[in-house]
């Protein structure tokens, strides 16, 4: 966290805020002579979930040493230009980021599509018809330029969020989503990104992406391939590039239509290949089930709470967010100790479990309370047939493991939660995307949000996706820092930019909670 000699005392957090201006904000889209054909790609319900922006900031700093010709390719006006060029370009490629969300309805579809001169992309899907679509039409990504004073050493450490943080992105007015406005949510962009000059002549580079346009790999992708066009500096490769493991680049035919995914889904029943090897699958989505029993437990522990005990549980109810640090040291003295050395896994099952564990306790839940831990699996390769290689929409669900809180804390070694871990994984298959996507279309088209629920633990794995690797100015970034998520349950697991076989973990927490739960994690004998 930040110390107070920082960013800890309130009149520096004041000075700070204040001193972030915005000089010149300009709507970018492709170069006419590379402009797509206008069109609407139809969403899935995979990305009619959360259309909000996500954001990410990049911090750059200032090369200790410099000339004057450094000078000049590091001046604002120099770096704001290539990266308004660089987008131009790679929007050639990646259209839809430049298009605008529509609310559309299987009455007027055709209607409207043809009075604007527009090409409806239909594939007779039948989640397709109506609801929140993409309509790639070339108006355009946000693009800001600002200055500060501040220096990135008043920051401190830059992998521990602060407030400060949220002025470092451009933020477009949120849409208002009722009879009356809809045509506003057509005037959101879908990317917005600001960069920002520091007094020590470093940079911050934040992105806001909408999440119905990317999901993780494909906007890791995409801002690969917009660094990629920028060419800030003169050894930087100009191709489209999708970074396979070994972070070579790579051509590929970019995929930005959902049909595979869609026709996947209306394809397929979940009774198709009930004879198959795979007992014990359920139809159902365990994630959506897990989650309505949560929420259900919610409402019956606050119907059966005085009121003064709620107001007062709800006095403080602003998360705090910390980054640990843990090390292939630390990894790998955890895992000696809580799963022994002939137990085989990998480092996500490893930390989830742990993680888990420790912010069961760290709660302090009666031993029969209901507690969840939720994780995103890439359905990529999870469904038959799988999805194309360069497959651009939302292909993740939530896999999901829920226990009473006595099973997860009373265990004598996280063997039994890990076990857990890997159920949940297997059970992602058609069947379970399937079921899925039709539960998440029943309970509404865009879900951006959940009741706070505390006995949620919700993991986002960022490890195979190093976003500070993303080169936007010289070589990698010291630090890409997420803002906060719409739902604050989410952890996010990131490659430790000092240590690729490191995680560091991003964490949210009440502040009641926070202390407790530092003291169970970092007790490796949990």
């Amino acid at each position: 966290m930040a110390s107070s000699t920082e960013l800890g005392d309130h009149d520096h957090d004041e000075y700070l805020i204040s001193k972030v201006s915005i000089t010149e904000t300009v709507l970018v889209s492709s170069a006419p002579v590379l402009q797509q054909p206008p069109k609407v790609v139809s969403l899935s319900n995979l990305d009619r979930q959360c259309p909000l922006l996500m954001y990410l900031v990049f911090f750059y700093k200032y090369p200790t040493t410099s000339s004057v010709d450094h000078n000049r390719i590091w001046s604002l006006d120099s770096v704001f230009q290539s990266l308004k060029s660089g987008l131009e370009e790679t929007l050639s490629i990646w259209y839809p980021a430049g298009g605008r969300l529509i609310m559309t309805s299987s009455t007027d579809d055709d209607k409207v599509l043809r009075s604007n001169d527009v090409y409806h992309e239909t594939n007779n899907s039948k989640q397709s018809l109506g609801g929140l679509n993409l309509l790639c039409n070339n108006k355009g990504a946000v693009l800001a330029k600002a200055a500060t004073v501040v220096k990135i050493s008043e920051l401190g450490d830059l992998s521990q969020y602060n407030d400060f943080f949220e002025n470092l992105v451009y933020k477009p007015p949120p849409p208002v989503l009722d009879d009356q406005h809809e045509d506003h949510f057509s005037q959101i962009p879908l990317v917005a990104a600001q960069v920002t000059k520091f007094g020590c002549g470093g940079y911050s580079i934040g992105i806001g992406i909408s999440h119905s346009l990317f999901d993780g790999p494909a906007a890791y992708e995409f801002m690969c391939a917009w660094a990629s066009n920028s060419a800030i500096e003169p050894n930087q490769n100009k191709l489209d590039v999708i970074m396979d493991d070994e972070l070579q680049p790579k051509p590929v035919v970019l995929v930005h239509d959902r049909d595979a995914l869609l026709m996947m889904v209306d394809n397929y029943s979940c009774h198709d290949d009930d004879n198959d090897d795979d007992e014990g699958v359920s139809c159902r989505a365990a994630a959506i089930d897990h989650l309505y029993q949560l929420i259900m437990q919610s409402a019956a522990a606050v119907a059966s709470t005085d009121l003064l005990m709620i107001k007062s549980s709800n006095d403080d109810n602003n998360y705090v967010y910390k980054t640990f640090h843990l090390s292939s040291a630390f990894l790998n003295c955890l895992k000696k100790q809580v799963v022994g050395d002939n137990f085989s896994c990998s480092s996500f099952e490893l930390v989830a479990a742990h993680l888990w564990k420790a912010k069961t306790l760290a709660l302090g839940l009666s031993k029969e309370t209901m507690v969840c831990l939720q994780f995103a699996v890439d359905a990529r390769n999870k469904v038959d047939p799988p999805l194309p290689q360069g497959f651009t929409g939302n292909a993740y669900v939530l896999a999901s493991v829920a226990l009473t809180a006595s099973q997860v804390v009373d265990q004598s070694d996280h063997k039994v939660i890990v076990d857990k871990i890997r159920e949940a994984k297997k059970s992602v298959t058609n069947k379970y995307v399937k079921s899925y996507m039709e539960a998440v279309a029943a309970g509404g088209s865009q879900q951006t949000s959940l009741p706070p629920l505390k006995e949620l633990t919700l993991v986002s794995d960022w490890t195979r996706m190093p976003f500070h690797k993303v080169g936007f100015l010289q070589g990698e970034a010291d630090y890409a820092s997420p803002l906060v998520a719409p739902v604050p349950e989410v952890i996010y697991f990131m490659q430790n930019p000092k240590d690729d076989k490191g995680i560091d973990m991003r964490i949210g927490l009440l502040p009641q909670y926070l202390d407790a739960f530092t003291r169970y994690f970092l007790t490796n004998t949990i």
